[in-house]
């Protein structure tokens, strides 16, 4: 058989059966050229491929989902949830948070002395909305199905954290947060705080910002004492360890009731709701039982739950 080489009369070009000559690199380079070229000019024409083959010029996908349309599926979702976790009513949804935060001040009655240079301490945050503040404390109970029920529900909640407790598992809070919760202060071992010097609060409030910002990031804003209880020291150690604001709260939620501070008993625009991370051991009823009493009150007096952190 011959043998063509590129350097014979042919001019380098191996020659087909037919003596129709082989195209040069250059040659298929450019008609690859050519090609891509009409390609990206069929693009522009609007013309695009798929499982469908070839789409005629013009025509568009699907429309992007419109805010109201994502409102409504969202509601959708949480409707499906109040079924499934068997709340009484669907709970109602929060407005959008303010665009200028609420000026905050001490409830009367719980001022220390100097209150005008330390953290405000209040019960109620002001606002004219139908909103609560739903705030859980220290961390002890830590139960899988209570972060799958609020994160289904979409249920705002602030978590005020203690770490003699936190530590047996700090994973479980990062998921919480994950899902959206804000962790926040309630001191490294929940010690009662005006029974301690200035130094040993600050070391109880201090050290706690500094597990906070360790494991999950941040440095929390808001501090609850144990119990409720503080006295100057108390706030004055909570400022210098970066504390803007002491929330306390208005209500108490548990597995089988709401109580209330106030004389009506009853909930008011603004309420923080104080509940705590307990199991059947202690109140008889899980997280959950504690989240479907609450907001069964909650809801059936006309309150959302928004966000502690979008007002304060």
């Amino acid at each position: 058989m011959e043998q063509v080489r590129q350097n014979e009369k042919s001019g380098g070009r191996r020659l087909r059966p037919g003596g129709r000559p082989r195209r040069t690199r250059t040659a298929r380079l450019l008609a690859a050229g050519l090609a891509a070229a009409a390609l990206l000019s069929g693009c522009a024409l609007g013309q695009e491929s798929g499982s469908d083959g070839p789409v005629e010029a013009g025509r568009q996908g699907p429309a992007p989902e419109t805010r109201v349309e994502r409102l409504a599926k969202k509601r959708a979702a949480v409707a499906a949830a109040t079924r499934k976790w068997g709340l009484a009513q669907i709970p109602l949804a929060a407005p959008a948070p303010p665009e200028v935060k609420p000026v905050l001040s001490t409830r009367d009655g719980f001022e220390v002395e100097g209150q005008e240079n330390l953290p405000h301490v209040f019960t109620t945050v002001p606002v004219k909305e139908r909103v609560v503040f739903l705030t859980i404390d220290d961390g002890a109970e830590k139960d899988p199905e209570f972060l799958r029920m609020m994160k289904e529900l979409d249920i705002p909640y602030s978590a005020f954290l203690s770490d003699y407790l936190v530590s047996e598992d700090y994973g479980y809070f990062r998921a919480m947060r994950k899902q959206g919760a804000a962790l926040h202060n309630h001191t490294l071992d929940h010690p009662y705080l005006p029974g301690l010097s200035y130094e040993e609060q600050r070391h109880q409030i201090c050290g706690m910002q500094d597990v906070v910002e360790k494991q999950y990031g941040k440095r929390p804003r808001l501090f609850r004492p144990p119990y409720g209880n503080y006295n100057q020291d108390t706030l004055k150690a909570a400022k210098s360890c970066g504390i803007e604001a002491v929330p306390l709260w208005n209500a108490e939620a548990f597995a089988d009731r709401v109580d209330y501070r106030e004389w009506d008993r009853d909930l008011h625009p603004g309420d923080i709701v104080l509940t705590h991370f307990r199991g059947a051991g202690e109140w008889g009823g899980s997280m959950v039982d504690m989240v479907r009493q609450a907001m069964e009150v909650i809801t059936s007096k006309g309150y959302a739950v928004a966000r502690l952190e979008d007002y304060i």
